[in-house]
Order: structure tokens, then sequence, then C-alpha cells
């Protein structure tokens, strides 16, 4: 079998055997085929793109490049989310909690953040003293004892995605949805849970821009994983503004803990509510999503949810007396406003730029070797739909860097105010499921 024959395979647009993408998959990784190879394979993919049985197939090779996760001693249906990435997005870290102070069985890995924040990882890191690297022994055993842990994925896990990942960054083929779908499935399936709630987010903050990109990208993901005989489900969530109120590592921790207090914000207890109904049916622990609301409600308002938040912490060696006492988290040298210039309603708010804003304050990763300030960020004080006189407050910004009056313009120009009341939709559009 040689490369460049699955490569014009491909580019004459006609689907490709599993021998030939296992071929590829297992060549690549292994470094027998070379970078400008698999390039014109991604390429051909982009333009020429997959049927679900080789998404499928491509999937499961990228999954079983390297070591995967046997979650077998776990007592019960493990469940497992993923979010395809967004600002403010401190979703894990409240909803972990949750579903596991239902019943559920939460075995999650979880990656650091590359851009505006940081990943659920950094997030987890601004409690002093927690560890998010257990061994596999230790991970299996802290589920089984309290139903949730949260850590970093191994090295060897999916080494084909590692390569490919790096590689269509660089060649122009990010936006193959294929590519995408196998790249995020390869990994979640890799990790050995046995149902996967996706959390495919679209809007300005978003790397699906539009509902539809979002939609095809999801049902896409929903198919390999029923496919690959895990039942996966997918929630369309609106990324057209932050999530929340907080943008930065320990300001969203903060938020996370006054969610699960019962004092959250509207959009981000919609959230929890709705992907913790959904992970509660996948995981039978209810038959209906108006009983899993309602069980996620229950775990909010009498305290199970955030007993459980500090007991993940605790197992993990945090210090919680960071979570049971927030004003302990330091705060950044510099709390500075950013009023609004005029009275009006808010009409959007750029959530990529509000992203990048919370990152050039310190609160996120321009390169891997980039050192997070956990105090760092921006908390916003209207949102959509809400009304500001002039000279309130649109938002507050955090940081420890003396110089930051550009960003603070920025940060203001990310809001735009028009006379007329605004519309405020839901954050959750729709559930897929096969």
């Amino acid at each position: 079998m040689r490369m460049v024959d699955i490569i014009e395979k491909k580019v004459e647009g006609k689907a490709l055997s599993d021998e030939e993408i296992r071929f590829f998959i297992e060549g690549y990784t292994k470094g027998t085929i070379p970078d400008y190879q698999a390039s014109a394979w991604a390429m051909a993919v982009l333009f020429q793109g997959m049927t679900p049985k080789e998404i499928a197939t491509l999937t499961d090779a990228m999954e079983h490049s390297g070591e995967t996760i046997d979650l077998s001693a776990i007592a019960g249906i493990k469940v497992d989310k993923h979010s395809t990435g967004g600002v403010g997005d401190k979703t894990s870290l409240a909803l972990g909690p949750l579903v596991a102070a239902c019943g559920a069985k939460l075995a999650k890995m979880s990656g650091r953040g590359l851009g505006h924040t940081g990943g659920t990882l950094d997030k987890m890191e601004s409690v002093p003293g927690t560890n998010v690297f257990l061994s596999p022994e230790q991970f299996i055993a802290q589920v089984n004892r309290i139903g949730i842990a949260i850590v970093g994925q191994t090295a060897e896990v999916d080494p084909a995605d590692k390569k490919l990942y790096a590689l269509r960054d660089v060649t122009g083929t990010v936006q193959s949805i294929p590519l995408i779908a196998s790249s995020i499935m390869s990994k979640k399936l890799a990790c050995g849970s046995n149902t996967i709630l996706l959390d495919v987010k679209f809007g300005n903050g978003a790397f699906m821009k539009t509902i539809d990109d979002a939609r095809e990208l999801a049902k896409t993901m929903v198919r390999i994983g029923d496919d690959l005989g895990r039942d996966t489900r997918a929630i369309l969530t609106d990324m057209n503004e932050p999530l929340g109120f907080a943008v930065g590592n320990a300001l969203e921790v903060k938020e996370a803990i006054a969610t699960l207090h019962g004092n959250g914000p509207r959009d981000f207890t919609e959230l929890v509510t709705e992907a913790g109904a959904i992970m509660l049916l996948q995981a039978k622990i209810v038959k209906d999503l108006e009983t899993g609301r309602k069980k996620i409600q229950t775990a909010i308002k009498d305290g199970s949810g955030f007993a459980k938040m500090c007991e993940l912490f605790a197992a993990q060696g945090g210090d919680i007396s960071y979570l049971q006492h927030p004003e302990k988290f330091p705060e950044a040298a510099y709390v500075s406003p950013i009023l609004a210039e005029r009275q009006g309603y808010v009409k959007s708010i750029d959530s990529l730029e509000i992203g990048l804003s919370a990152m050039r304050l310190g609160a996120g990763r321009a390169t891997m070797r980039d050192k997070i300030d956990m105090s760092a960020g921006i908390v916003l004080k209207r949102k959509v739909g809400d009304f500001v006189e002039k000279g309130q407050p649109l938002a507050y910004a955090y940081t420890n860097k003396a110089d930051h009056e550009e960003v603070l313009a920025q940060i203001r120009a990310a809001f735009a105010l028009d006379d007329k009341e605004v519309k405020v939709g839901p954050v959750v559009h729709e559930m897929i499921a096969l």
C-alpha cells in the first residue's frame, strides 16, 4: 500500500477503505509517513470531505494510536463531557460536582488553555495545593470513592491527534469538520467513559461562528460516538457573549462557587442545569429531562453540589478553605472600572475581544511557556439586554500589570449599546441525539 495512492484516491473524492485509513494513521504516528504527505491528505479531506463510515474509522484508528484508559474498575456508568471552548467557560467546575452529587460517576480528563484564558486544569490550580495529575490507579480509586475526578491527560493518549492537530494548524486545514470531529472524539473515546455530552458552542466567541456550522459538527460527533458504541449527545450553546460574568481563572472559580450556592448568573445556571439533566439521563439515574433538571436544582439548593466540589478539591490536595471563603483568593493589584460613555441597552458583547483582553491582562497564555496570573481577568457588570446609564460600569478589569490603559479601551469597545431594548435568548438552543 502506498500513501500517494491514498492521497490521489481522496483527491478524486472517493471513499477510503478501513485498511487505507488505518495504514495512514499508523504510518503517520510512527513517522514512516512524512508531514508533506499527511498535509496533502488533510487538504484533500478538507475539499472532498469524508463519509460517516470513514470518519468513524479515522476516529477509531486515532483513539487506538496510543494508550486508552480502561475504566471498567469503576462501578456503574461513567459519564464525561466536552466543551468546544468559549469565553468564561467554567462549566466543569460546577457541573461535575452537581452530577456527582446526584449519583453519577464523572471520570474526566481535561486540558490546559492556550489563548484567552486558562483551561479547566488551570482554573483548578488557582486553588492552592490542587494536584491535577493522578496515576490511573489513583484516578479510578477516587472516582469509586467520591464519584468524581478531573485530571490532566497523559502524554500517551491519542498521539496521532497530537501530530495531526499540530499539522492542521500550520497547513490551513483546521476548519475541516471531519478532522475537527475525529480530533475531539478520538481523545474523548480514548478516555474510556460510557457516555459523552458535547457542549458545542457557536457565535463570535466560539470556533464555529454560526449555529448551522455548530449543528453540523455536533451531528458528526454524535454519529461517531453512536457508530463506536457510546451514548453521545450534544447541546448547541450561545457564545455571542461571555458565559456568566467572570472571565479569568480564580474569578471563574469564585463564580462557580456562587453558582453552587444558588447565586450564579442566569445563563451559566441554565447551562449547568440543562447539561446536568442530560448527563443524569445518560447515567440512567433519571428517566426524563425534567426529573434531571429538578435533581440538579435540588443539589444546588441543599448544598450537596458545593459539598461535592469541596470533596473533589480536597481529594486532589486543594486547600478547600479558599472554596469556603472565596475572599481568600488573592486580588489583583489593579481593579479598574470600564465605564459606559453613553446610556443605552447592551446590544452585543464581542466575546472574542473580551477573551483576548483577559489574556492581555495576564489571564491566559499566548504560548505554552507563558505563566498565567490566576488573579487576572474581567468581571462583566452588564450583559446583553441590560440597561446602563452613562458613567456606570460595564465591567471591571483585574490585573497586576501597571500599564493596562489600552486594554481598558479594548474592553469598552467590545460593548455595543443601543437605544432600543434588546431581546435576550436562551443559552442552550437545542439538543442533538441519534
